[in-house]
């Protein structure tokens, strides 16, 4: 039997994340942000299949069919049992925090995108590695980013530099 869903309702003026009990299918709540790294799957995925487009081109069609998500719209398209929870979660959390997260995966859809459409355009060309290989340099950081701020680290690596290094962390400075 599942392990029951965490009560993150959230009050008028109460904006503490919660966390998600671990189990299955359900995902974990970083307590101190109230985001899920179940999110970078979204990304990773077509990372995984810009690696293995060269050696196999049938990962073409699945590329193809990826599309930008939000972190909301990735979860309301999922089949987690606790989707709801989790987008109230990402909705009562700190609003800087998520605007980092918006910024950094506003970019992974971005540069995912263009690498996808790229793929598509030069499946056949003798470039198509290599083009694959430069799009998945660029996103590794990304996703290591997008990592430390829903795990709250880059948050908290800031904090001890002080109240600009937090600003500056949150704002991509």
């Amino acid at each position: 039997m599942p392990a029951p869903a965490a009560d993150c309702t959230v009050e008028p003026d109460a904006a503490a994340p919660c966390q998600a009990p671990a189990g299955r299918d359900i995902p974990n709540i970083n307590p101190s942000t109230g985001l899920s790294t179940d999110y970078l799957n979204h990304f990773t995925e077509a990372i995984m299949m810009l690696e293995m487009i060269a050696s196999m081109p049938e990962c073409l069609d699945d590329l193809r069919a990826w599309r930008p998500k939000t972190y909301a719209e990735h979860f309301a398209a999922s089949r987690f049992s606790d989707r709801n929870t989790v987008i109230r979660a990402y909705e009562a959390a700190d609003p800087a925090i998520r605007e980092a997260l918006d910024r950094v995966s506003g970019t992974l859809n971005i540069v995912l995108s263009q690498a996808r459409d790229m793929m598509v355009a030069h499946r056949n060309a003798p470039v198509a590695e290599a083009l694959a290989q430069g799009a998945v340099a660029r996103l590794r950081p990304l996703i290591a980013r997008a990592a430390a701020v829903i795990n709250g680290s880059e948050i908290r690596a800031a904090e001890r530099r002080g109240p600009q290094g937090a600003i500056d962390a949150i704002f991509g400075g």
